[in-house]
């Protein structure tokens, strides 16, 4: 028997449990995968938080968005190295997924790599595409260390900005790396963001949400109409913010994030996309993984390996 980690009750990360785990077989359209790695991302610490309801006969939750793995069988070829994504369980040692969630993982890209690929930055595709980033644009960028912000970061950069991002200082490295002129988001924003762009900034790309950052935004760029954020909310809607993602109000991008996952794929083929892994933990840490999901746990993607 496989094991798979849920989410037994709604709270914290000692909610988590490991379980054993029978994935089936795969159906028509499907493909059974074994889990060679499990992107970790903000929704599945928020679906059992409580904060998006605490319903307890939706319990136990399913866990994991995406991850990268080997065909075992079903309608792809046995042996085919695939990234998984959107796929619901993922936290697990195999999973069956639709074959059109299953896309090639490029050559010499490392498993870890490959499952944080997919979710956020299919978000930052969404992000850079909304808010119409362009070759001479200069952009701000809020929360460029975080897993959408360092896609954002190198979606913008490919498109030909200029693009000022916020983090804290240890991360400042890797975002220079990536041509991104870094500040911390601590000190005064606004006086930082008008002395490098005296005209305004053509769009805003916000991976943060907060009321303050929202005004912020508004206050330095010259389109209120190219202010984008990924964390809908009553605060972005009455600021008449464009949302994106799957909260109220908010613009999902289905196909547009769908499709984007070939042109992720052929970044990283094309050597100017990378991904950036801050850590990894056994499948059975799961929880401390979560835990560090909401401390500082540096730039870049939390990875589960099985």
């Amino acid at each position: 028997m496989f094991r798979q980690v849920v989410a037994a009750g709604y709270g914290g990360p000692e909610q988590l449990a490991v379980r054993e785990h029978d994935p089936g077989q795969p159906g028509e359209g499907q493909a059974l995968v074994e889990v060679r790695a499990v992107g970790v991302n903000a929704w599945d610490v928020k679906s059992y938080s409580g904060d998006v309801g605490d319903d307890p006969g939706k319990l136990p939750i399913l866990l994991g968005g995406e991850c990268a793995g080997i065909v075992l069988d079903g309608d792809l070829d046995e042996g085919a190295e695939v990234i998984v994504h959107p796929v619901s369980g993922a936290y697990a040692d195999r999973v069956v997924a639709k074959v059109t969630s299953c896309v090639p993982k490029p050559d010499g890209m490392s498993w870890e790599e490959a499952a944080g690929l997919m979710l956020t930055g299919t978000a930052a595709a969404h992000l850079v595409a909304a808010t119409g980033v362009g070759d001479g644009d200069t952009v701000l960028l809020n929360g460029a260390a975080g897993g959408v912000g360092l896609y954002a970061a190198q979606l913008a950069r490919h498109r030909g900005a200029r693009v000022l991002g916020t983090a804290l200082p240890g991360d400042h490295a890797v975002l220079r790396e990536m041509g991104v002129e870094p500040f911390d988001f601590r000190e005064d924003v606004e006086a930082w963001v008008r002395q490098q762009a005296p005209g305004g900034v053509d769009a805003v790309l916000d991976a943060v949400g907060a009321p303050p950052v929202l005004d912020l935004s508004l206050a330095v760029v010259n389109d209120r109409a190219r202010v984008a954020t990924l964390i809908p909310s009553p605060a972005a809607a009455e600021r008449g913010i464009t949302q994106l993602g799957f909260g109220e109000g908010a613009d999902p991008g289905t196909e547009l994030r769908a499709a984007a996952r070939f042109d992720l794929v052929e970044g990283v083929r094309e050597g100017w996309l990378r991904v950036v892994v801050a850590g990894t933990f056994p499948l059975d840490r799961a929880a401390d993984a979560h835990r560090a999901m909401v401390s500082d746990h540096g730039a870049g993607k939390l990875v589960l390996v099985p």
